[in-house]
């Protein structure tokens, strides 16, 4: 894909009516920008009771859409839709889609997804695969793989977030290093991000939009509707037509590689591998620290884990954090990871024998 065009899919969370439909693909139409519709058929909701999408009848809605366009002499964009059973696969090829997406859940359920992959052999649609709720992109990845072992070739993933318990404010967390670890193993795999299922309200799509093209993502996948404030699904989230073009407007196109910079790079990149090669025997003699550590601890009959000296230590380090101007919350996620290992240290040199079990009381059991 082209840095300078990313890949631009918008449309409505849920096709509502035969009216609404029309009146946001008519405005995206002329949208150079935009490259397909993405328009909710089947909505699965958490509980009962919302609405579920209209099934079939959006499908016709949507042929008949395709066709009016054509005959009008319009550009002609493809229109995707959430597939979650092979019954889906097979009415979106009876009414000409060309292109679906496996949705979070599924992913989710590699049985699900052998099964709808199965159903899709010898098509050619185009597939997106959004990221499972949980930050596993293995369960990511696995999905796509799965959609390349039935022949599908055309194939990218939709980072559409996590459901996390501190969410930062978004509705999903973007936990951009999960999408980042799947380009580093999937390069060839194009990513598309949704912002709307990130950001959950309109105030950060511009923002989430923009970080996503920054880290050299190919595309995003936006949610459109003509009165967002009325929508059936999601009207947090959803812009205007007007609003979408606002936004892509405002965003600014990076290139991912450039010779201009390419000498000034290497001597920063240098910098930072000789740094992070400091960071990491400075890790290990830690460690080893801990495990001298673990040693005395045996020797005074202590537990491995001390509360009180755990809390200050982060208190310190979070207190020289700020004084550096480094994040609060990336310094504790690092020393919780750090003191994670060190405390497995420590366990595994008590219960490996490399400390002396005749230092030890056995009438007492260290943890």
């Amino acid at each position: 894909m082209d840095a300078q065009k990313p890949l631009i899919i918008a449309g409505p969370c849920s096709v509502e009516s035969r009216e609404q439909l029309r009146t946001v693909v008519s405005a995206l139409v002329p949208m150079p920008q935009v490259s397909m519709v993405r328009c909710g058929v089947w909505k699965p909701r958490t509980r009962p009771g919302g609405f579920e999408g209209l099934g079939e009848k959006a499908l016709g809605w949507i042929a008949d859409l395709s066709q009016e366009l054509k005959n009008e002499g319009c550009r002609s964009l493809p229109f995707a839709c959430e597939v979650a059973t092979p019954q889906h696969v097979e009415q979106v090829m009876r009414y000409g889609l060309k292109a679906v997406w496996i949705g979070a859940r599924t992913t989710a359920n590699p049985f699900m997804v052998q099964e709808l992959t199965e159903s899709l052999r010898g098509t050619d649609l185009t597939v997106l695969v959004k990221n499972a709720p949980s930050p596993d992109v293995r369960l990511w990845m696995g999905a796509i793989e799965r959609c390349w072992q039935v022949g599908l070739t055309d194939v990218m993933a939709v980072h559409r977030g996590f459901d996390v318990l501190k969410n930062g404010g978004y509705r999903n967390h973007p936990l951009w290093e999960v999408p980042i670890e799947l380009r580093r193993t999937m390069p060839e795999v194009p990513i598309v991000t949704d912002p709307s299922h990130i950001a959950g309200r309109r105030e950060l799509l511009q923002e989430v939009s923009q970080w996503a093209l920054d880290l050299g993502f190919d595309g995003l996948m936006v949610e459109v509707h003509p009165c967002p404030e009325e929508a059936l699904t999601d009207c947090r989230q959803q812009i205007t037509p007007s609003g979408l073009q606002e936004l892509l407007d405002r965003l600014v196109l990076r290139q991912t590689d450039s010779n201009v910079a390419d000498r000034e790079l290497r001597l920063l990149r240098s910098q930072i591998d000789r740094i992070d090669d400091q960071l990491l025997r400075l890790l290990a003699s830690r460690l080893e620290v801990s495990g001298e550590i673990a040693r005395v601890k045996a020797q005074s009959n202590l537990a491995v884990f001390q509360p009180k000296r755990w809390d200050s230590l982060l208190q310190q380090r979070l207190s020289t954090a700020e004084e550096l101007h480094l994040e609060p919350e990336f310094v504790k996620g690092i020393f919780e990871k750090i003191h994670a290992e060190s405390v497995r240290v420590q366990q595994e040199r008590l219960s490996g024998g490399e400390v002396s079990a005749d230092s030890l009381d056995r009438t007492d059991k260290i943890t």
